[in-house]
């Protein structure tokens, strides 16, 4: 059924039809007929408050009209509002006439149909005579149909809209969207779609649903009207400027601008207002001393691109709606590292990642792949790679989606070794002294490139050394050292001029950022020093 824009309370009324003629398609037991009554109560209150307010808008016109010193034009309206009110009642009358009957013709025919005691309806279950009086040879089914349908015309003549406005409201099943493609409803007319096999509580149901239509499309007609004489305006008792700054913070020396508007509001509205479709809950703001209502619109952007939303604000039931354009822009992520291509395997690469254009709301959280993490303050985290490959850090705020960056992972390199002799003892290069070379230091240098990235995890210890004494290619002297820091006091008091000392690296380990210790790789390479004196 259409009538303009449907209200929450249409789309209510609406759903309860559909419940209605679902349950009409079921074999439902006696407890379930039951609630048919309680719909159609339901309906009733409704199609009243409907009428109630509906008489209100043509006072409201009324009113209006008298307003602008009683125009012929306005006049001409205001009687045309009247003409709708008056038709509008002959049809519901009508209708009501057939409820009645119905009640009576299932209740013994004797009285009204209630019982005199409980007022329960006594013939709620009867399942033939509703249907029979409405599809009977007396045509009171067909009658309805043509009155539904001639109101519909009569508010297209009146309001000057055109038939989608009002479509025809007595309708067979292949007008009807639900029941169109129903192989077992389809071919029914109006009076048996809507009437047949019904319990008397479903028919009088059915009726008080298409007194909600007749109303409801009266109501639209009514709004037509009203709005040409100014009676669907908002009157608004407070008007004041609104500023809105391009920012509230401004750097010195920068140019301060800023949009006036004429704003307003009315103490005695009470506006209803959504996007896309949700209420918002309403606050109140504080402008030059006016308390306004607003509602707070907040959601995540997400995509990027041009994207939209709709906004409305009810007022008395007139709808006041756009459409809010906006733009999604890819945030640019930025990372502060040292690495900011590659990442170490089994370190900790420390990175610092920010999104300048999220500003204040910037509130991240992290994934990665590959890897394990530990997540700091802020924009820190630290990322430890298990294999090689490649790490993926996907970025969030506020858990959505900012965007990823790809890592690949490298090896750890093999640490250089050096021997640190006394400079009194003599050289690598020149040879030493063989009584005065007592002492040596093995140290293990990171490679200058990863010990600046990760210093945490270019921790190195030599662990173990073999010193050999050789001379004329025999070994005069073997003995492992479990320290890089070596005493060569016995190997001394043998050397001779000639002899030639061979150092080979055994063990090296390395301490990680977490301060645990694990062996490395150690190069093949020995080291030889040639005692040049005794």
């Amino acid at each position: 059924m259409s009538g303009g824009r449907q209200t929450p309370r249409d789309k209510m009324i609406g759903m309860m039809y559909l419940v209605l003629t679902a349950l009409l398609a079921l074999q439902v037991s006696n407890a379930v007929l039951d609630k048919f009554i309680f719909i159609d109560q339901s309906l009733t209150r409704m199609a009243t408050d409907y009428a109630t307010k509906n008489g209100q808008t043509v006072a409201g016109i009324e009113t209006q009209v008298a307003k602008r010193n009683n125009l012929e034009a306005d006049v001409a309206i205001l009687n045309i509002a009247k003409e709708i009110r008056e038709e509008t009642a002959k049809v519901i009358g009508h209708m009501n006439d057939l409820k009645k009957e119905m009640a009576k013709i299932t209740g013994g025919g004797d009285d009204d149909g209630y019982d005199d005691e409980t007022g329960a309806l006594i013939g709620a279950k009867d399942y033939d005579k509703v249907g029979t009086m409405m599809m009977g040879p007396q045509g009171k089914g067909k009658e309805l149909k043509k009155k539904l349908n001639e109101y519909s015309s009569f508010l297209v003549t009146k309001t000057g809209e055109s038939d989608e406005k009002f479509p025809p409201l007595g309708r067979d099943a292949k007008d009807i969207e639900v029941a169109a493609n129903d192989p077992n409803q389809k071919d029914k007319n109006f009076a048996q779609y809507f009437f047949e096999n019904t319990p008397t509580a479903a028919g009088m149901a059915t009726m008080s649903y298409l007194e909600t239509e007749i109303l409801n499309y009266e109501r639209a007609a009514l709004a037509i009207l009203a709005d040409s004489v100014g009676a669907g305006e908002v009157s608004f008792d407070k008007i004041f400027p609104l500023i809105r700054a391009e920012s509230n913070v401004v750097a010195a020396g920068a140019m301060y601008k800023a949009e006036m508007f004429i704003a307003a509001s009315s103490s005695a509205l009470n506006p209803v207002m959504y996007k896309d479709g949700k209420q918002l809950k309403l606050s109140n703001l504080d402008i030059a001393g006016n308390q306004i209502k607003y509602g707070q619109i907040e959601f995540p952007a997400s995509g990027s691109g041009e994207k939209t939303y709709k906004v409305k604000i009810d007022l008395d039931g007139k709808p006041y709606e756009d459409v809010i354009n906006y733009t999604v822009i890819k945030p640019s992520i930025m990372i502060s590292s040292s690495a900011l291509s590659a990442l170490w395997k089994n370190c900790g690469n420390a990175l610092n990642v920010q999104v300048p254009l999220l500003g204040t709301s910037y509130n991240p959280s992290f994934s990665v792949t590959n890897a394990d993490k530990v997540v700091g303050n802020g924009g820190e985290i630290t990322i430890i790679p298990k294999t090689r490959g490649k790490v993926v850090l996907t970025v969030r705020s506020n858990g959505n989606t900012v965007g990823t960056k790809t890592f690949t992972v490298k090896e750890i390199p093999v640490p250089k070794y050096e021997l640190a002799i006394p400079s009194s003892a003599g050289n690598m290069a020149d040879g030493v002294k063989g009584r005065a070379f007592r002492q040596v230091t093995v140290n293990a240098i990171a490679e200058p490139s990863f010990a600046s990235d990760v210093p945490k995890d270019a921790r190195y210890r030599v662990r173990e050394v073999e010193v050999k004494l050789v001379r004329n290619g025999d070994p005069v002297k073997v003995q492992k050292f479990k320290k890089n820091k070596i005493t060569l006091t016995q190997f001394a008091q043998q050397a001779r001029k000639g002899d030639l000392y061979i150092f080979t690296i055994k063990r090296v380990v390395r301490t990680n950022f977490q301060n645990k210790s694990e062996n490395v790789k150690v190069r093949s390479e020995i080291y030889k020093v040639l005692v040049k004196s005794n």
